[in-house]
């Protein structure tokens, strides 16, 4: 009896070992597949229709102003865009405020345009005048493609932002208790195929960030930052947040900080 039970317990955990090593290989070879397939598409990637898009809509006048964004000052001086996004998100003196590239590219459309913000806040992600804005950031962010993740914390209102922003990011609530830190904080983790980079430490922050905003292959769509941490609200069970409230820019502020001398390798592409 003991010898059966013994050699019923060995072939239990062969099998068990044979599956597990199964398992492994199966998200092995399909996470294989999706790096193939990126590097097959990375030559035109779609985002370069969004980003030819934005730089009509940067030099095309527009608004109560009839005004272009052309001298739209991104942080390197009014006009200046090539360089710019790997910057962000930064301080500015005019608004007195820590703004990433979406609030920042707002307060321009408000100043020189005269167009009103709360139309670009309530418009919902991928329709209206954020279907304009996903084309801009587009076109932005592309001009700092190669450039190296540089992110201040020397004003007192972005070392404030910062702190603000890591609270955030370890902060658990909702019905599932979730945080970002749930799925973002050690390394080896990852949801069905999909990795899961470790947005706490420098390789796996400018893994992360360096590679947003991106196209996403399974909906079609460029998505900006704002969009991607409302889904990940979405995904926490959490209300949504406003679009370009102080939580959502404290959130970019940390793992942009903590991605720096990362490269921008935005628009990148994602599942």
């Amino acid at each position: 009896m003991q010898h059966k039970f013994s050699l019923g317990l060995a072939f239990g955990l062969m099998a068990s070992l044979i599956m597990t090593s199964s398992s492994v290989s199966a998200q092995k070879s399909a996470t294989d597949d999706i790096a193939k397939y990126r590097e097959m598409i990375a030559d035109g990637n779609p985002s370069e229709l969004y980003e030819a898009a934005g730089k009509d809509l940067w030099k095309k006048p527009a608004g109560p102003k009839n005004a272009t964004l052309e001298k739209c000052d991104l942080g390197l001086g009014p006009g200046v865009v090539k360089g710019a996004a790997a910057q962000l998100p930064r301080y500015f003196k005019d608004t007195n405020k820590v703004q990433d590239l979406e609030s920042r590219l707002m307060t321009c459309m408000q100043v020189l345009q005269g167009r009103d913000p709360q139309e670009m806040i309530d418009a919902p992600f991928q329709k209206g005048p954020k279907k304009d804005m996903e084309a801009i950031v587009a076109y932005v962010v592309t001009l700092s493609k190669g450039d190296k993740i540089k992110v201040s914390t020397n004003y007192p209102k972005e070392k404030e932002m910062y702190e603000l922003g890591k609270r955030a990011f370890f902060y658990q609530g909702g019905p599932m208790d979730f945080s970002c830190a749930s799925c973002h904080a050690e390394n080896g983790k990852r949801i069905r195929l999909q990795d899961l980079p470790n947005l706490t430490e420098q390789k796996g922050a400018a893994m992360g960030w360096g590679y947003w905003p991106a196209y996403r292959v399974s909906s079609g769509q460029f998505w900006t930052m704002q969009q991607r941490l409302n889904d990940c609200y979405r995904q926490q069970r959490f209300p949504f947040p406003i679009y370009g409230s102080d939580v959502t820019i404290a959130l970019t502020m940390y793992m942009s900080k903590t991605a720096n001398g990362g490269t921008v390798e935005t628009p990148g592409l994602k599942r």
